[in-house]
């Protein structure tokens, strides 16, 4: 008679637990944060105006990083 209510609370709480460590395990360090340089040659673009934007904006006008023009060579 109280298997139900029992088996209800540990889904519950089980359910409870995966939830709080989906949200905790967004909470990281950011990868590449903004004051590192990119690459050993991000100094040499910067300082002669070579450097391509982080995020270039889309036909839509949604931002989006910018990865074809990041990895792509000026050349």
């Amino acid at each position: 008679m109280h298997k139900p209510t029992t088996t209800r609370a540990i889904t519950m709480t089980l359910l409870a637990a995966g939830a709080m460590a989906l949200v905790l395990a967004g909470c990281h360090k950011q990868l590449f944060p903004k004051d590192e340089p990119r690459s050993q040659y991000d100094r040499f673009d910067s300082v002669r105006d070579s450097r391509a934007p982080d995020r270039v904006e889309d036909a839509f006008g949604n931002q989006r990083a910018n990865l074809r023009g990041r990895l792509l060579t000026g050349e």
